[in-house]
């Protein structure tokens, strides 16, 4: 470096501490160096020693390297003919040589700064009032008006909640939700579209994986992780996320069990300082912890959580208490009133949940709890077109690019909800129905470039006819006739 060199970069930071050596040219970066003993971040160790080889160590482990030669009577003036400071025969080992050694794995992205203004963490100003959210859910998510209507209030609260101050010792407790719903009801659907539409962190987990801490399994641990590397390892952003917890009833209570229940009751109550708020360690760019890789913390105080299951045994115990009610007279109600009745779920209260197998203390830190109804034919014809990304318009999109035009009979789409309906899958057997007669459609279409429209008809669905194929010169673009083949393969029931 020349004279000219080091004027510059004295007159540049003479209003930083002095250093010397390889700090000179140390570089401004997003990442700070973690101790390559000890692995603590330089934050927490304080001013990091750098060798060759990209290897940081602390002062403090480095003081203990030479204490302990030190304890063991190791000097090297002791060696015969040796001059103090210079070891003969004696080469620095190259840590880089040794296996395992990663480099790259003693980087650890900085913490941002905290801002000494007193700026609230979320504008609430930005954020949509209630009947907005619901108005923007209302495009992707047909019915379910009550589960919206709810969503919608409790996530606003909730971000309220996260703006607001406690100067005046109010402090506004957590909204967290249970939603209960059959299966196919589109639980998941409204919590990713809710979470795309207020441009926040989700994380969408299964509950079926978690065991309790020392058994095989995910830790409790690993939604927040999963949350982490949703906001692209931002600690400040994933404080403001929302965790989706799917399937959150199979870790119920075993009933009549004599074993241990690793993955039932136990998962509920590491999951209670989770839910309520708690300083969690988590690891940073990997869905494990282990010695090679950084850890941070994440305070859940600011997480929202959204329980959701199927809960495929609750209507029995519905039923059950709705049946104790019943009684013997003229206007007294039927024990069987209740068998045919498809929203049964809608009943259901925190004690038969409670009943269910999930512990009080669980149930407590879930205050909000949303009901989803059951699918019937109409709302699933609704589902089929009405949507911005319904199915139909997904295969309307398909044709379009073979330049074919798809359209649908109003009958067809009625036959197409009542064979999802008997499936009991929920929305999710539109897809599989739909699939099912457009194998043959999707298959011979791009064989005969003459036909210009296709219309599915009721008899199609049922397979008691084809399709009502238009060739282009009936639609004024070119006068051809339809393959012989082609006819044969689509008419055939």
């Amino acid at each position: 470096m020349s004279e000219n060199d080091y004027r510059e970069i004295t007159e540049e930071d003479r209003d930083k501490p002095s250093v010397t050596g390889q700090d000179e040219k140390r570089e401004e970066t997003e990442y700070e160096d973690i101790c390559y003993i000890c692995r603590r971040p330089e934050h927490v160790a304080g001013r990091m020693i750098r060798i060759p080889n990209h290897i940081s160590i602390c002062q403090d482990c480095l003081q203990k390297t030479f204490d302990s030669m030190n304890g063991a009577g190791f000097s090297m003036d002791d060696l015969p003919g040796m001059t103090p400071g210079k070891m003969p025969g004696i080469s620095m080992i190259n840590l880089s040589d040794l296996p395992g050694f990663m480099a790259d794995r003693q980087k650890l992205k900085k913490k941002k700064p905290k801002e000494k203004k007193t700026a609230p963490a979320i504008d609430i100003a930005k954020i949509p009032a209630p009947h907005k959210i619901k108005a923007s859910l209302d495009e992707y998510v047909v019915g379910q008006e009550h589960a919206k209507k709810v969503m919608s209030v409790a996530v606003y609260n909730h971000y309220k909640r996260i703006a607001a101050d406690v100067k005046d010792g109010v402090e506004i407790e957590k909204s967290n939700m249970l939603m209960i719903g059959p299966t196919g009801c589109g639980k998941t659907y409204l919590v990713r579209t809710l979470a795309g539409l207020l441009d926040v962190p989700l994380a969408i987990t299964d509950a079926t994986s978690l065991t309790e801490a020392g058994y095989i399994g995910d830790d409790i641990e690993s939604v927040v992780s999963k949350l982490l590397a949703a906001a692209d390892n931002d600690v400040e952003r994933a404080e403001h996320g929302i965790i989706f917890i799917d399937e959150i009833d199979k870790i119920a209570k075993k009933r009549n069990t004599s074993q241990r229940d690793v993955s039932g009751e136990s998962v509920q109550q590491g999951m209670l300082k989770l839910l309520e708020g708690a300083e969690v360690e988590v690891p940073v760019g990997a869905s494990s912890k282990n010695a090679m890789v950084p850890m941070t913390m994440v305070n859940t105080r600011n997480i929202l959580f959204i329980c959701g299951g199927a809960f495929p045994e609750l209507e029995e115990i519905v039923k059950e208490r709705l049946n104790k009610e019943s009684s013997i007279g003229f206007r007294a109600r039927l024990r069987d009133e209740h068998d045919k009745d498809e929203n049964l779920l809608l009943k259901a209260a925190v004690e038969d949940v409670r009943k269910f197998g999930m512990i009080p203390e669980f149930l407590g830190r879930l205050p909000v709890m949303v009901t989803m109804e059951a699918l019937t034919e109409g709302t699933l014809v609704r589902i089929l077109k009405e949507p911005k990304n319904a199915i139909l318009k997904q295969y309307v999109k398909l044709l379009a690019m073979d330049e074919v035009r798809l359209e649908f009979d109003e009958d067809a789409l009625y036959a197409i909800a009542a064979q999802a309906k008997e499936k009991k899958v929920g929305a999710r057997a539109l897809r599989a129905v739909i699939e099912e007669f457009m194998l043959d459609i999707m298959y011979e279409i791009p064989k005969d470039d003459n036909i210009g429209m296709v219309t599915i008809t009721k008899d199609y669905v049922e397979k008691k006819g084809g399709p009502v194929i238009a060739m282009r010169g009936s639609l004024g673009i070119g006068q051809k006739e339809m393959q012989p083949e082609t006819a044969a393969a689509l008419v055939s029931p």
